[in-house]
C-alpha cells in the first residue's frame, strides 16, 4: 500500500443544509423607544471620492472590527468603474477575505439597534433618489436617539450625518432593507437567525479562511451543542487545516447520533484516508454507499472511492 495522498473529494457543509436560510422581511416598522440613545463615536470616519461610498463604508466597519485597511485599498476589490459603485455581494466577498464575517441583517431598526449596543456599526444600502432615478448609497450607522427621533451616520463627506427616523426608513426602504454587521470570528449577532448565521459561516470556510472558520464554528457550537450543521463545518475545517485524526473524532460523533448522514460517512473516509487508513476508509464509503438514495451523492460516492481505491494500487 502505498503513502496516502490528499485524494478525495471533501463534501461541504451546505449539503446538510436542505432548508436553506431564513429569508430577510420586507418591512421596517420597529420605532426606538424614548430610552434609546447610543452613539459609537469611536467608530473610524474616511470622506468618500465621487461614487466610492462603498470602499468608504466597509473601510468603517473593517477598521471598527479591528481590520487596518483604507478605502483605497478596498477599491481593487469591491469598486466597479463602468456601475460607478460597488455590488452587495462585492462588499460581502471582501469582508470574507479579510478575514470577518459579513452578516445580513433583518429588516427591522431593532437589529440594527441590537448591533450598536453590542458596538458593532452597521452598514446601510439607501437610495437617495426615487424610484424611476434610483440614487444608490452606502452609508454607516453609528447611532439612534429615541428622543429625537433620529438615526447618525457616516455618509458622505459627513461624520455626523443627523438625519430623521422616517426619512432614514424611507430611504433604506428604497435599498430593500439591506444591511450588514461585520462579526469578528466568534461573535455572534445580537439578533442571530441559526441558519443565516451558520450559512456565513460555511461561506467564510469555502474562502479559505480555515482559522478563522475554526472559531466561529466552536462559538456556533457553543451556543447550539447539538447542532448537526455546525459540527459537520468543524470537521470539515479541521479536515482542510489537515488534522484529520480531530476531524475523524467529530464525524464519529456526528455519526453516532445520525447514522444516516450519507456526506458525513464520506468525510469520514476522507479523514481516515488522509492517515493511511485506506481499507476502514473503503468501508465507510460503502456503508455510504448503501445508504445514498440520492443519485448525484451516489455518484461523489463513487468518484471517492475510485480515488481511494487508486491510492492504494499506486
Amino acid at each position: 500500500m502505498s503513502a496516502h495522498r490528499n485524494l478525495g473529494r471533501l463534501l461541504p457543509v451546505l449539503v446538510l443544509c436542505l432548508s436553506g436560510c431564513a429569508g430577510i422581511p420586507e418591512s421596517a416598522s420597529y420605532l426606538p423607544n424614548r430610552n434609546v440613545a447610543i452613539e459609537l463615536t469611536e467608530t473610524p470616519f474616511f470622506p468618500q471620492d465621487d461614487y466610492q461610498c462603498g470602499p468608504a463604508a466597509l473601510a468603517t466597519v473593517l477598521n471598527a472590527s479591528g481590520i487596518e485597511i483604507s478605502p483605497e485599498e478596498l477599491v481593487p476589490k469591491i469598486y466597479i468603474p463602468g456601475k460607478k459603485g460597488s455590488l452587495q455581494v462585492e462588499l460581502l466577498a471582501a469582508t470574507r477575505t479579510s478575514g470577518r464575517l459579513p452578516y445580513r441583517l433583518d429588516s427591522s431598526l431593532a437589529d440594527i439597534v441590537g448591533e450598536l449596543e453590542a458596538g458593532r456599526p452597521v452598514v446601510v444600502l439607501q437610495n437617495l433618489g426615487v424610484s424611476m432615478i434610483p440614487r444608490w448609497h452606502y452609508a454607516v450607522v453609528v447611532g439612534v436617539n429615541g428622543m429625537d427621533k433620529t438615526v447618525v451616520l457616516r455618509s458622505g463627506v459627513d461624520q455626523r450625518r443627523i438625519t430623521p427616523i422616517t426619512l432614514f426608513l424611507r430611504t433604506w426602504a428604497r435599498g430593500d432593507f439591506w444591511a450588514m454587521t461585520v462579526l469578528r470570528p466568534g461573535e455572534l449577532p445580537a439578533n442571530v437567525d441559526r441558519q443565516r448565521y451558520l450559512a456565513t459561516v460555511a461561506d467564510l470556510e469555502q474562502v479559505g479562511m480555515l482559522e478563522e472558520a475554526e472559531v466561529a464554528w466552536r462559538a456556533a457550537l457553543q451556543q447550539w451543542p447539538d447542532n448537526s450543521l455546525a459540527r459537520f463545518g468543524l470537521g470539515n475545517t479541521l479536515l482542510s487545516l489537515n488534522r484529520p485524526s480531530e476531524a475523524e473524532r467529530i464525524y464519529r460523533e456526528l455519526i453516532a447520533a445520525r447514522p444516516d448522514l450519507v456526506a458525513v460517512r464520506n468525510n469520514l473516509a476522507m479523514a481516515l484516508h488522509r492517515q493511511g487508513q485506506d481499507i476502514e476508509a473503503l468501508i465507510e464509503i460503502d456503508t455510504a454507499l448503501e445508504q445514498a438514495d440520492n443519485p448525484k451523492l451516489y455518484q461523489e460516492l463513487l468518484d471517492s472511492k475510485r480515488d481511494i481505491e487508486r491510492s492504494v494500487l499506486e
